[in-house]
């Protein structure tokens, strides 16, 4: 068996690292509600409520189909990937020749080739299941407003806590999706493994700042929060 070259071993414990840790930054910390996803929990909170005092809430329903189409869409985007890193595995010799063409690229051995493979293969599993879950919270959610208590006074303080338990219920669909939507971006990092693992390094160190400045320092998190 060949032995992973240093930079390379280097190259995916980097990635380990950096993306698990954010993972567990933005979403076990305080961090997350110093987020948008905080912040647009909040919006759905107040959603929630408005919905729950309304007596037509089509409205709702019609807005809530149309997010989780978007998870629809990005769990057959992910099964399409899947499906082209399948076929990708039987020409694997072809596929190595054309990429070692470039300049710079690493040469890589069958094994690293198939561990590459793999990896990408990993991060769009993991996609899938996210935003296929993220779809069927939607569908919990369509059936928890459905049970929503009728808007009179008597119910007033059992609509107050149904909205909650709503609006937690789609934001677990929104951390799912949100999820998969950070799977995409990491994908982009592990395609530089393909061509050297410094480019690997790099565009991993690259798509994190991305995150961050979205999730953290972008104008859309300003204007949902209200800053």
């Amino acid at each position: 068996m060949d032995a992973i070259p240093t930079l390379d071993l280097v190259a995916i414990i980097w990635f380990a690292i950096t993306t698990g840790g954010y993972r567990l930054l933005t979403v076990f910390t305080r961090l997350e509600s110093d987020s948008i996803a905080g912040a647009v929990q909040q919006q759905r909170l107040r959603w929630m409520r408005n919905m729950a005092e309304r007596e037509n809430r089509m409205i709702d329903a019609v807005l809530l189909n149309s997010l989780s189409q978007g998870n629809a869409f990005f769990a057959s985007t992910s099964a399409i990937a899947l499906g082209g890193l399948a076929a990708l595995t039987g020409s694997g010799d072809k596929a190595m020749a054309f990429v070692e063409r470039f300049p710079y690229a690493a040469p890589t051995s069958p094994m690293l080739w198939e561990m590459k493979i793999v990896l990408m293969l990993g991060i769009f599993v993991y996609a899938f299941f996210k935003f296929a879950w993220a779809f069927r919270l939607s569908h919990y959610t369509a059936i928890m407003i459905g049970a929503t208590p009728i808007a009179d006074e008597s119910a007033k303080r059992d609509r107050e806590e149904h909205a909650r338990r709503t609006a937690a219920l789609i934001g677990i669909a929104a951390e799912h999706a949100n999820a998969g939507l950070r799977a995409f971006y990491l994908a982009i990092a592990a395609m530089g493994w393909f061509f050297h693992p410094w480019l690997f390094i790099a565009l991993t160190t690259w798509m994190l700042l991305i995150l961050a400045r979205r999730d953290f320092f972008s104008r859309a998190k300003r204007i949902v929060s209200g800053q």
